[in-house]
């Protein structure tokens, strides 16, 4: 790889994942200041020279949110009127994702407006990973990677339970049937489905189970872990039914508001989730959470961007 032109910088949000990707590719972390003022207004200041490069900001719109939105905003617009030769945003978590449609008159679409603002800030291309909602690549109207965390999380729960039967992939909702498959599917595992029902804005009801579990070990499958109440009623819902053991796997680990509580109080014998978003501290001395580093796939994914390489043969 030519790293000569290309350069990696970190807002506040996860620069230890940046770090890491940094290491991956064998190439310092950019220089640049980002900081308040009194008022709480955002400055940055890129400190070395971006002028003709291929540069990558690396910052997940995890809470709280709206700063590392502004950050990653900011940023994009410093490194525009440094000359760079492109800007490639590397979102590995997209927040305000669940926001992707109306879901009641009156009500914005969030995602849209998210979307709209990075490509108006100047960047010329989106790297993200697992969204809520497929359809969030077409908000952007610039080149879009999406990427999936499956290669990560298949191989250790490979390593760790092996394959076959004896497995069963469960989709904590209708929604979540497609990713859960294609587990099921590289895992040699059966397929469950919880319907579930939401009554309100991180409220969630698991009502049926839809396949067999009894006596088997179960792998929860989602994209975010929020409130985890989605989480905690499926997992409710397989031991009520029989399971053996349940486990959970989701990319992105927000843990916001009871969740702590909820997942100590559930059965789990292990939490799977990346470090797309850093963990607040109790969740990093919790034994049942497992972070994996998506740093590999994403410093791959750069890599093969900057060398005008495919990258949806990473998941082939």
């Amino acid at each position: 790889m030519d790293s000569g032109q290309l350069k990696i910088f970190s807002g506040n949000s996860n620069p230890a994942l940046t770090m890491e990707i940094c290491q991956f590719l064998e190439i310092p972390m950019g220089q640049c200041e980002v900081k308040r003022f009194s008022d709480g207004e955002i400055f940055v200041q890129i400190e070395e020279s971006v002028r003709g490069h291929d540069v990558f900001v690396v910052q997940s719109t995890c809470p709280p949110v709206n700063t590392n939105l502004m950050e990653l905003l900011i940023m994009i617009d410093a490194l525009k009127r440094a000359s760079a030769n492109s800007i490639t945003a590397v979102i590995p978590y997209y927040g305000y994702a669940r926001q992707d449609r109306k879901v009641a008159p009156r009500t914005p679409i969030t995602s849209k407006l998210v979307a709209d603002l990075i490509v108006a800030s100047g960047a010329n291309r989106v790297i993200s990973m697992e969204l809520h909602a497929g359809q969030i690549q077409g908000f952007f109207n610039v080149p879009f990677d999406h990427l999936y965390s499956s290669p990560v999380m298949i191989n250790h729960i490979h390593d760790q339970l092996g394959e076959g039967d004896h497995l069963v992939i469960v989709a904590s909702d209708a929604g979540g049937v497609e990713r859960a498959r294609a587990y099921a599917k590289r895992l040699n595992a059966g397929l469950a489905i919880i319907d579930k029902r939401r009554t309100g804005p991180n409220q969630a009801k698991a009502m049926n189970l839809i396949g067999e579990v009894q006596g088997k070990t179960t792998i929860i499958v989602d994209d975010i872990i929020d409130t985890a109440g989605t989480l905690t009623e499926a997992a409710q819902v397989l031991l009520d039914k029989g399971a053996a053991h349940v486990f959970a796997c989701a990319t992105h680990g927000v843990f916001s508001g009871p969740a702590y509580e909820r997942i100590t109080k559930v059965g789990f014998e292990e939490v799977l989730v990346s470090n797309s978003i850093p963990l607040r501290e109790e969740f990093r001395t919790n034994k049942k959470i497992k972070v994996l580093s998506i740093a590999p796939l994403l410093g791959e994914a750069i890599k093969r961007v900057h060398n005008k390489e495919s990258v949806s043969s990473l998941f082939i």
